[in-house]
């Protein structure tokens, strides 16, 4: 296995030259920096990350708390993080809390700073009292729109906004009976995407029906299906629904085709999410699409700069999102 002195001799250059270069210094000369890389190219050198870790005091591991790995959303968003944490040399934990607030407190309380530098969290059902469970001095991002009253860093896009176009959407093809499936009574992000679909149908004049506000306790396609059927039952079914997730969509979609009912002629369904399972339905989905890969490399960035200034004050920071108009709503 090549060393430092390797690469040195054969760049002709000393080992700090080489160790400046591999810990990504800027005051290495240019001509020094080329050769060292191309050093570092022909000897194969790989650094030793345990013990670069260990000399800054680092684990060299940080944490991210998802619901539910079987949610498309959270698989796709895992991937990108550990892409993003890859770029600044971190590997990845994962843990998975079912979204309950016994296994997001037992999660917070197993992860030491021994194990992990810092967290990305995206919590459904924890209060700010139970960040007590966490280790003191460990950097956390907080995802999503659950409201927890903490002066942590937050990554997350304006759901409100977000479910306001989808639905505005929905209004510009004419569609007057719009449901929503994906109320919940402890989710921070259904209460904000459901704010959203009230106002989009205060402003084009509609009236709100709560019969047309469909609960979902979790976001999976059956629960999508069984929300769906409830609503083709009532004496009055919508001619459009508005999803909370894509999996919701997905179950919803199937359960108006069990019926007759013609994805969009009768029925226009939007998600949220943009997964790929979407795009590859059929009707492919019209969906409400963050940028998944701003989100990830945002809180991988706001973890890199606490623990290097713990003292700066939380950030909070919005990414972007657009809206898929696809099948679903008649527009491919």
């Amino acid at each position: 296995m090549a060393t430092l002195k390797d690469v040195a001799a054969l760049a002709g250059v000393s080992v700090k030259t080489v160790s400046n270069v591999v810990n990504g210094y800027a005051f290495v000369k240019p001509e020094n920096r080329s050769r060292v890389e191309q050093a570092l190219a022909a000897t194969g050198y790989r650094p030793n990350l345990g013990a670069r870790n260990l000399r800054r005091g680092r684990t060299g591991f940080l944490a991210l708390v998802l619901p539910e790995l079987v949610v498309p959303y959270f698989a796709e968003l895992a991937n990108l993080v550990l892409g993003a944490a890859q770029e600044h040399e971190w590997n990845v934990l994962i843990e998975q809390t079912r979204g309950t607030r016994d296994g997001e407190r037992d999660t917070l309380a197993a992860l030491g700073p021994h194990m992990i530098d810092a967290a990305i969290v995206s919590p459904e059902a924890l209060e700010g009292r139970d960040f007590g469970e966490l280790a003191p001095g460990i950097p956390v991002v907080l995802l999503g729109e659950h409201h927890v009253d903490v002066p942590f860093d937050h990554v997350g896009i304006d759901n409100v906004a977000a479910a306001r176009e989808a639905v505005a959407h929905l209004v510009s093809l004419g569609r007057t009976r719009i449901a929503a499936i994906g109320a919940h009574p402890h989710r921070g992000t259904a209460a904000q995407r459901l704010t959203g679909y009230r106002l989009a149908l205060a402003e084009a004049g509609l009236p709100v029906r709560d019969e047309l506000v469909a609960t979902a306790l979790n976001y999976h396609r059956r629960d999508g299906a069984e929300a769906m059927a409830r609503l083709l039952a009532s004496p009055e079914p919508p001619d459009a629904v508005f999803c909370f997730n894509d999996l919701l969509a997905v179950g919803a979609v199937r359960a108006a085709a069990e019926r007759g009912v013609r994805v969009p002629d009768d029925l226009a369904v939007v998600g949220f999410d943009n997964t790929e399972e979407g795009a590859y339905s059929l009707p492919s989905l019209t969906t409400v699409a963050p940028d998944k890969a701003a989100i990830a490399h945002a809180a991988v960035d706001l973890l890199r700069r606490r623990v290097d200034d713990t003292e700066r004050p939380p950030e909070h920071v919005r990414t972007p999102f657009t809206l898929r108009v696809r099948e679903s709503t008649g527009d491919a």
